[in-house]
């Protein structure tokens, strides 16, 4: 029987530090309230949330040989991922961001580019795909996945029996090309509402999933922050609205939605239903810093979903 979650696509080092609302003049030191370091990207972001709702992980990305790849490795180690099919590119950095979050919870940041954007369809990438119960493609936009290896994966995957689910590292315009030759094995495809709208050239969300329908897409779940989701499925469709909080940092909303989805799913829940938990996932997240910001638990997540109050917003 097939069991957990690989996740395939971006690494990265995110290193968060809030409040930032101006940088100061001269050398001076400013107090704030607080830094946090943790593994993130549209792979390993996703990878640490899944691991900490309690699935069993694996990750297929790539790292640097510097000390920025050793402590990625370590914390993803020590939170129980799968390290087997992540690669260790020697003479690279890291790929390594620094956000400033400010007061309101914006984020302007500043990247670092290294190894994280050549995760590759290595053969161990391949046999953990295949051998698991769902494939997270997080890797649209990855120069050694685009043109053909990475819907290799993905059709290896589904071919396989798993579930598939998809988003992008960043929305080029080449994504369309990409998506094409993708998403005819996808279920569940899951970019955000710029994303989205950038690809399609829509001017509506329900008119932008059904592009990407049309392409072959199983379903589409469309993140739109604090707007909530779109949801379309056969038979379904829905906008999910965001709850009601006050972000703290909202750096890895998007991926941690994309875990909290697969959780859910992962238990049986019903895709819509899955949906709502992965909103209650990112508002968790975004009420502290980093990655797993206020993050538990499933059980715990499940509760907050019953009892955090929905935003009027849509």
């Amino acid at each position: 029987m097939k069991t957990g979650l690989t996740c395939i696509g971006l690494t990265t080092l995110d290193v968060v530090a809030r409040a930032i609302d101006a940088l100061p003049e001269g050398e001076g030191t400013t107090l704030i309230e607080g830094i946090a370091c943790a593994p993130a990207g549209t792979a390993a972001g996703a990878a640490l949330v899944a691991a900490k709702l309690g699935l069993s992980v694996r990750l297929a990305s790539a790292v640097g040989d510097d000390l920025v790849g050793r402590f990625i490795r370590m914390a993803l180690d020590e939170a129980g991922v799968d390290l087997a099919a992540l690669e260790i590119l020697p003479g690279l950095p890291s790929s390594t961001t620094v956000l400033a979050v400010d007061s309101a919870g914006r984020r302007p940041n500043f990247h670092a580019l290294g190894a994280g954007m050549l995760a590759a369809a290595t053969p161990a990438a391949l046999e953990a795909a295949r051998s698991s119960r769902v494939l997270h493609y997080a890797g649209i936009g990855g120069p050694r996945l685009d043109g053909g290896p990475g819907a290799e994966v993905v059709k290896a995957a589904r071919e396989a029996g798993a579930i598939v689910t998809c988003d992008l590292i960043s929305p080029q315009a080449s994504a369309m090309d990409e998506l094409k030759r993708l998403l005819p094995d996808v279920d569940y495809f899951m970019p955000s509402a710029a994303e989205a709208l950038f690809l399609t050239g829509q001017e509506d969300l329900f008119a932008a999933a059904d592009v990407f329908r049309d392409l072959g897409a199983g379903g589409c779940v469309i993140k739109n922050g604090g707007r909530g989701s779109v949801v379309v499925l056969d038979g379904v469709r829905a906008t999910l609205p965001a709850h009601a909080i006050k972000p703290v940092d909202t750096t890895s909303c998007g991926d941690s939605y994309c875990a909290g989805f697969i959780a859910a799913l992962d238990r049986g829940w019903p895709p819509l239903e899955a949906a709502r938990f992965a909103t209650a996932t990112a508002a968790l997240v975004a009420q502290g810093l980093a990655t797993l910001g206020k993050l538990e638990s499933f059980e715990a997540t499940e509760a907050a979903m019953r009892q955090m109050s929905l935003s009027e917003a849509a």
